[in-house]
C-alpha cells in the first residue's frame, strides 16, 4: 500500500495494540515496576510486541517502546508513575538544552534495537515490521512542559517568544530521531512511523516550522541511505493541514485521526499518498452494530486507492479483545 497499491481487503494493524487492553501484557506488566524497564528488556519487549500478532493475525507489528526512550537517551530525567503518566525534569532554555548528551546514548537504547531484531526473526514472512519514533515537534512538548500537559503554556511560549533559542532544541530531536530511526531500520523494521501527536495544538504558521519542516528533514535524511523504507507520518488533530503535511514532508503515507471524513480522506487527502487510518477508538471499544457501520463507511471510501486500516488513535485499555477480533472480521470482509 505504501508503494501506491490498492489492495483489497486493505492490510489492517491497531495503535497501541500491543497494551493495556490485553490479558496477558497486564500479566508481563505488573511483573516489573517501572515501565521504562519494559521498552529496555528486549526479551519482554518482544514478547509484547508478538502478543497481539498470534491473538489476532494483524498485517504488521509495531515494535513495543515509547517516543520517551529518546529524551532519555539524551540525559533528560525520564519517569512513569502510575495514575500520572510521564514526568520528566523540564527543559525551558538554552543553557539547559547544553546539558543535554550531544547525541542519543546508543548504549541505552540498545535493548530497542535488539527488540527489533528478535521480533522481525520471529515474524511470518506476510507480517511487516513497524518501528518508530515521536516527531521532534511532540518529544520537545514533553521536554518542555515535564509530562502530559492540558494547556502547554511553556512550550508554546518558548517557542513563539524565542523561536531560535527553541529552534536549537528541535534541531537536536531531528537529529537524534534520524539516528534512533536508523538504527530501528539497520535492526530489521521495515516501516516507519512517526508520531505527532500534539500537532493539533498549532496553528498554521507554527505548524509548518515545528511539524512540517523538522519531519520534512528527518525523512529527507532516512530516505538518503534508505530510499525504499516506506516512512507513514501521524500529524494528529492536524485537520485541514493534513493535505500540506502529505505534500511537504515526503512521507509515503499519512495517518488519519478519528476526527477527519473518511469521504475527504478518499477524495483529496488519499490522490496525493496512501492513508492510514481512522476508527474512532471509541467505536471500537463498543463495538456492536455501530462499529459494523462505520468499518463499512471507511472501507467504501478508501476502497479505490492505497489504504491501511487503522485507528484514528490507540487503542483503549478497556476495549475488549473480542471487539478487535470483530474488527479484522469486518475489514478482511470482501
Amino acid at each position: 500500500c505504501l508503494n501506491g497499491e490498492t489492495l483489497n481487503p486493505p492490510p489492517i494493524w491497531l495503535m497501541r495494540q500491543a497494551g493495556r487492553y490485553l490479558p496477558e501484557y497486564m500479566g508481563i506488566r505488573s511483573s516489573v515496576t517501572n515501565f521504562l524497564d519494559l521498552c529496555y528488556n528486549s526479551d519482554l519487549a518482544t514478547e509484547i510486541t508478538l502478543q497481539p500478532i498470534r491473538r489476532f493475525g494483524f498485517d504488521a507489528a509495531i515494535i513495543f517502546s515509547d517516543i520517551l526512550v529518546l529524551p532519555d537517551a539524551l540525559g533528560q530525567k525520564v519517569d512513569f508513575k502510575s495514575g500520572i503518566g510521564p514526568v520528566l525534569k523540564p527543559i525551558r532554555s538554552r543553557n539547559q538544552i547544553g546539558e543535554l548528551k550531544q547525541v542519543c546514548e546508543q548504549e541505552i537504547l540498545k535493548p530497542v534495537y535488539e527488540s527489533i531484531s528478535k521480533v522481525a526473526a520471529s515474524l511470518g514472512p506476510g507480517v511487516a515490521l513497524i518501528g518508530f519514533a515521536g516527531a521532534p515537534w511532540t518529544v520537545a512538548t514533553y521536554m518542555v512542559e515535564g509530562g502530559s500537559s492540558k494547556g502547554f503554556n511553556y512550550v508554546k511560549n518558548w517557542a513563539i517568544s524565542d523561536p531560535e533559542g527553541f529552534g536549537e532544541l528541535i534541531k537536536k530531536l531531528i537529529e537524534s530521531t534520524t539516528v534512533h530511526l536508523t538504527k530501528q531500520i539497520e535492526a530489521g523494521a521495515e516501516v516507519i512511523q512517526i508520531f505527532d501527536s500534539w500537532a493539533g495544538i498549532l496553528s498554521p504558521s507554527e505548524f509548518q516550522r515545528w511539524c512540517v519542516e523538522p519531519v520534512a528533514e528527518v525523512v529527507r535524511s532516512i530516505k538518503v541511505d534508505y530510499p525504499e523504507i516506506p516512512i507513514i507520518g501521524f500529524p494528529k488533530g492536524a485537520g485541514l493541514s493534513y493535505e500540506g503535511y502529505a505534500e511537504k514532508t515526503g512521507v509515503d503515507g499519512v495517518s488519519v485521526d478519528y476526527t477527519v471524513s473518511p469521504a475527504w480522506m478518499g477524495q483529496t487527502l488519499q490522490r496525493k499518498t496512501a492513508v492510514q487510518g481512522n476508527l474512532d477508538p471509541h467505536i471500537l471499544q463498543v463495538g456492536g452494530s455501530v462499529m459494523i457501520n462505520e468499518v463499512s463507511k471507511i472501507k467504501k471510501s478508501l476502497e479505490n486507492g492505497p489504504f491501511i486500516f487503522n485507528l484514528g488513535h490507540g487503542i483503549l485499555p478497556d476495549t475488549p479483545p473480542i471487539n478487535v477480533s470483530h474488527l479484522i472480521e469486518l475489514v478482511r470482509d470482501p
